[in-house]
C-alpha cells in the first residue's frame, strides 16, 4: 500500500521530536492520529483525533489505533519501543514504520549490542566488560589502570552514562556508581574511555536498503561549555552540506558502513530492524567508534534533519514498513541550529513555570517546535523536562545560531537556554581541535 491522502498514520508520543513527525506526516496529506501523555498543542492541532494516555499503555494505543482503523503506526520514543506494542499492532494487520521489540533491543539492551558487534566482527566497536560481581567490579576499577564509560544495560534517556575523567572524578567515585547500578541491575557495562569529536548518523531502513539523514552532533551538559550533567539533550547542528566541518567524508562513510553491517547482522539473527536507525559515533584516529545504537529518531538531532526535510515522508514510511524502500524525500543545503528552552535546573532540580510565546515568531528561517508542555500555542506550562525547541535555518551554523538568539526574546518567562551552542567561538574551538 502506497501512502495517498486518505491514509490514516498514528503517531505516538508528545515531545518535540514528535511534532517534527507529526508535521511531516500532515504535510505529506496524511490524516493524523496521534497517542500522547501531555497535551502538546501543536501536535493536538494536526491531529484528526488524539488519545491522551500513558505511552507505556501500549493496549490502550492498540485499540485506540484499530479503533480508528489506522493503516500505519509510528513510535516516537525509544521506552515505547521496549514494550510490546509494535508487535501487537502487526498481529493486528497494522504496518508499522518502528521496529518489532526484538530488533529494538539493539538500542534498549546496551550489552546486546556490543555482543551483537563482536560475534560479527563489526568495524567500530571498542573494548567493553559486562560485569556481575562485585570481586570483578573492584578488579577492573580499583584495581585496574583503565579509564571507563560506565553504563547501566538498559534505557536511560541519555542521563545514565557517566564517564571516569569527567562525570566521575576519580576511581572510588567511579566504583561507587557501578557498584550503585551492579546492585540496582544485577549488571553493569564498563566501557573503554575514548576521545574524539561525537556525531550522529541517523538513516532510513527497511531492514535492507538504507537512506542516509544529514549528520548531526548533539550537546548533553546542561551547561556552557558542556559542563554539568547529562540531560536528554540541550541541542544540537547540522551543516550546510550535510557534514560537519570536523567529521570527514571517509569518517561518514564509514559510519554508515558500520550500520549496514549491523543491519547486515540483524538479518541474519533472524531480528531484521525496520524503522530509523541513528548511530552515536566518536571520531577518533582510528576511525569512528560506535557509542551507542538507537533505534528511533534522535531527539534533538532528528528535529534538525525533519526542518530541512521536503517530499512526500508518509510515502516514506510506508515503504519502509512494506519492506521496499523508496527515497521520496531530500534535505535542503542548509544548516541548522536547535536550541531547547528549558525549566530553570533542568538536569538536577528543574523548577516548572508557565511561558508566553509572542504570534508569528516562526519565519521561512526559524521554526519552533513543541515538547514536554501542555497548553495553547501562545502559552504552554512546562514540566520538569524539555520545554520548546527553536531551530534556525541559514547559510551557515553561526548564522543558524544568530537566528535563535534573535527569537528567544519573543519567548517570555523564567527558562534557561544553552546560548553557546553553533556560536562562532564554539565552532572555532572544534575546528581547530587536533
Amino acid at each position: 500500500m502506497v501512502a495517498c491522502l486518505s491514509s490514516k498514520v498514528l503517531l505516538v508520543g508528545g515531545g518535540g521530536r514528535e511534532d517534527a513527525i507529526a508535521r511531516q506526516i500532515t504535510a505529506s496529506g496524511a490524516e493524523l492520529f496521534s497517542a500522547l501523555k501531555n497535551r502538546n498543542p501543536s501536535i493536538i492541532a494536526r491531529s484528526r483525533e488524539y488519545l491522551i494516555v500513558d505511552e507505556l499503555d501500549y493496549p490502550a494505543i492498540a485499540n485506540f489505533a484499530v479503533s480508528r482503523g489506522v493503516d500505519l503506526v509510528f513510535i516516537g520514543p525509544d521506552p515505547v519501543l521496549d514494550t510490546p506494542l509494535a508487535d501487537s499492532l502487526m498481529e493486528k494487520g497494522i504496518k508499522v514504520a518502528s521496529p518489532s521489540r526484538r530488533a529494538a533491543k539493539i538500542e534498549t539492551s546496551k550489552a546486546y549490542m556490543r555482543d551483537l558487534m563482536d560475534r560479527y566482527r563489526i568495524q567500530g566497536n571498542i573494548e567493553s566488560h559486562l560485569v556481575s560481581g562485585h570481586d570483578e567490579l573492584e578488579k577492573l576499577i580499583l584495581n585496574g589502570t583503565e579509564e571507563y564509560a560506565v553504563k547501566p544495560i538498559g534505557l536511560t534517556g541519555g542521563k545514565g552514562v557517566k564517564v571516569m575523567g569527567i562525570q566521575l572524578s576519580g576511581r572510588p567515585e567511579a566504583y561507587e556508581y557501578a557498584r550503585e547500578i551492579l546492585s540496582r541491575d544485577g549488571q553493569v557495562l564498563l566501557e573503554e574511555r575514548i576521545s574524539g569529536e561525537e556525531f550522529s548518523q541517523m538513516v532510513f531502513t527497511d531492514g535492507t536498503h538504507v537512506i542516509p539523514m544529514p549528520l548531526a552532533q548533539d550537546f548533553k551538559r546542561a551547561y556552557e561549555g558542556d559542563q554539568g550533567p547529562n540531560t536528554g539533550g540541550m541541542g544540537s547542528i547540522t551543516d550546510r552540506d550535510h557534514q560537519l566541518p570536523f567529521v570527514d567524508s571517509q569518517t561518514r562513510e564509514k559510519s554508515l558502513s558500520i550500520l549496514s553491517s549491523i543491519l547486515g547482522a540483524m538479518r541474519t539473527e533472524g531480528t531484521p530492524f525496520v524503522g530509523v536507525m541513528y548511530g552515536q559515533f566518536m571520531a577518533t584516529r582510528e576511525g569512528p567508534k560506535v557509542v551507542e545504537i538507537n533505534a528511533r529518531f534522535a531527539d534533538p538531532e532528528g528535529i534538525n534533519v525533519l526542518s530541512i526535510m521536503d517530499g512526500d515522508f508518509a510515502e516514506l514510511i510506508f515503504s519502509m514498513a512494506e519492506g521496499n524502500l523508496r527515497n521520496t524525500v531530500n534535505f535542503r543545503k542548509m544548516a541548522t541550529v536547535l536550541k531547547y528552552i528549558v525549566p530553570p535546573g533542568y538536569g538536577t532540580n528543574p523548577a516548572p513555570g508557565t511561558l508566553e510565546i509572542d504570534s508569528g515568531l516562526e519565519t521561512d528561517k526559524l521554526m519552533l517546535y513543541y515538547a514536554a508542555v501542555s497548553g495553547t500555542m501562545n502559552r504552554v506550562n512546562m514540566s520538569g523536562s524539555r520545554a520548546l525547541a527553536l531551530v534556525g535555518l541559514a547559510e551557515s551554523i553561526c548564522q543558524a545560531s544568530d537566528i535563535v538568539e534573535a527569537a528567544l526574546p519573543k519567548i517570555h518567562g523564567n527558562y534557561y537556554v544553552r546560548h553557546d551552542i553553533g556560536s562562532r567561538e564554539m565552532m572555532e574551538k572544534k575546528i581547530r581541535r587536533p
